[in-house]
């Protein structure tokens, strides 16, 4: 009989193996707070992921604080052009200087909207990029602590099968399986005992497999993030010092451009005003 698809790739199978690994995971997580299994600990690591969410949270107020910025230079930019536009209105055709006016106008809103896409083109975008990397990374560390979980319930749950030392004292209780050999024809026992022993060897096998595996899978994502999460750590120096650089040196070309445009529009209204009185 052909699985059950339920859409998305996800089949029953799935969906009961994923269900299975939560409540396994969710077991293991009470018993480590009650303190009755021992949790795996990564002082480093957790001193690493402080880091990171603390790079994170850094790089997303400056982001929005750049978006904020970059709106009030888009705002600054329509005010400066509706204010220039009415200047140009007014200016007479028969006045002195009226081509210049205009041009003068034409360059200063050539510069503020220069400005602008400059901004978004080497700040904001490469803000943008900074960040991207991010949730990709938070989302494997998450995955890293849920086969951290899988690993420390692998390794106990193989403690327990190789558990071979009794507790002292107390009652011995008769298990079910020598009940059931006491049972059973003397003929059949020994096959009876050897199938006992086959299931016994057999969830040992499988207990030390699922170690294994639980092993080679957190191992693996742990490498990977060791390796990673100090170095994006370190490299928020020197794309802070790339990021406010820029924004100043675009800031003071454009404030010494449009000073240029403003002393030249002063000079000609200057130069109106001295015609018109005499």
């Amino acid at each position: 009989m052909a699985e059950l698809n339920l859409g998305k790739g996800l089949t029953a199978g799935k969906v009961a193996s994923n269900v299975q690994k939560k409540l396994t995971r969710a077991q293991e997580k009470v018993l480590q707070k009650l303190g009755k299994a021992d949790e795996t600990k990564d002082a480093a690591f957790e001193e690493w992921v402080i880091n990171f969410n603390k790079q994170y949270a850094e790089g997303s107020k400056l982001q929005r604080d750049l978006r904020a910025y970059l709106e009030a230079v888009r705002a600054m930019h329509e005010s400066s052009k509706n204010l220039q536009a009415c200047l140009g209105d007014m200016y007479e055709p028969e006045w002195y200087g009226k081509n210049e006016v205009d041009s003068i106008l034409e360059d200063c809103d050539v510069l503020w909207t220069d400005y602008h896409q400059k901004l978004v083109d080497h700040a904001l975008i490469s803000m943008d990029t900074y960040l991207g990397q991010f949730p990709d990374i938070k989302a494997r560390i998450a995955k890293r602590d849920r086969k951290l979980v899988d690993y420390d319930s692998a390794r106990h749950n193989y403690a327990a099968t190789h558990k071979t030392k009794k507790k002292d004292g107390g009652i011995k209780i008769t298990k079910p399986s020598t009940l059931l050999e006491r049972a059973t024809p003397g003929w059949a026992q020994g096959i009876l005992s050897a199938h006992n022993l086959a299931q016994t060897s057999l969830s040992k096998s499988q207990a030390e497999e699922e170690l294994e595996r639980a092993q080679k899978v957190f191992e693996e994502i742990n490498l990977d993030l060791q390796e990673e999460l100090p170095s994006l750590w370190n490299s928020r120096v020197g794309f802070y010092v790339s990021t406010f650089q820029s924004l100043a040196g675009f800031e003071e070309k454009f404030h010494k451009e449009i000073s240029r445009l403003d002393q030249d529009l002063h000079d000609v209204l200057e130069t109106l005003e001295n015609t018109e009185t005499t």
